[in-house]
């Protein structure tokens, strides 16, 4: 259901990372039937493609992990529009495992990807967004706000996400420029079947499983689906959202709010 007005960010550009992702895909066809104009990045190229397509989205294909890369998406952004009044960070890797059996590689591929691809896409993008009186919403996670067992390496780089957003908030609000991370629980994407297929062994079943067992909704519980995500991205960044942020906003069905 849309809840929204149709013309809500009519005017806008709102640029978008890991567009071609579940939650990514959501956000860039939600704002742009809301009105918003649309860039959209990816490191996969035909996917993006696809997406870009129907919205008449300004395709971007590039690689985060590298900030020249993050550099030429802003770069290219305001080439074709001329400015960015959003951005938001959705790019995410997941990374699990016993942590005595880490690699540089798994650490180096979570935190290039969650952590500093997050980090200067927001550096790159202050300027406009400054200009604009903009708006930032990274896409973190309930693993970015208590610990996940088995998940050291991606815990850390969307906890660095979380207080990350807190500090850019505090440091762009003279500027009319809000910063918020979105704290999701497990979403219903191609990164989550991904995760059962890659963990799950024998049985990805048993792996969705033992993920909602830790939903205090018992046998009613459920995975959250990118719509709904893409939905609190709209609020986040609409005026309706003016007073929020600094914040880490929980959308995880109360994971996290206690024993």
């Amino acid at each position: 259901m849309n809840c929204f007005s149709p013309d809500l960010f009519a005017g806008k550009v709102i640029l978008i990372t890991g567009a071609a992702g579940g939650v990514g895909s959501a956000t860039a066809n939600l704002l742009s039937s809301l009105g918003a104009a649309i860039a959209v990045t990816d490191a996969n190229g035909d996917a993006l493609l696809q997406l870009a397509e129907p919205l008449a989205a300004h395709p971007i294909s590039a690689d985060l992990r590298l900030v020249q890369e993050c550099d030429r998406i802003v770069e290219s952004t305001l080439k074709r529009f001329g400015r960015i009044d959003g951005l938001v960070n959705c790019a995410g890797v997941w990374v699990e495992g016993a942590s005595q059996d880490a690699t540089e590689e798994d650490w180096m591929r979570c935190m290039d990807v969650n952590l500093k691809g997050s980090f200067f896409m927001c550096s790159r993008a202050i300027p406009a967004l400054k200009v604009s009186r903009g708006s930032i919403v990274n896409v973190s996670s309930d693993a970015g706000v208590v610990g996940n067992q088995g998940a050291a390496i991606y815990c850390a780089s969307k906890g660095g996400v979380s207080v990350m957003s807190k500090a850019l908030a505090l440091e762009l609000a003279p500027f009319g420029v809000r910063v918020n991370a979105l704290c999701p629980a497990d979403i219903m994407t191609p990164m989550l079947r991904g995760q059962a297929q890659r963990y799950g062994g024998d049985d990805p079943q048993a792996y969705y499983k033992g993920l909602l067992a830790h939903y205090p909704q018992g046998g009613a519980a459920r995975f959250i689906e990118p719509l709904e995500v893409a939905q609190y991205i709209a609020f986040l960044m609409s005026p309706a959202g003016a007073a929020v942020t600094g914040a880490n906003v929980m959308l995880d069905f109360g994971v996290t709010a206690g024993y």
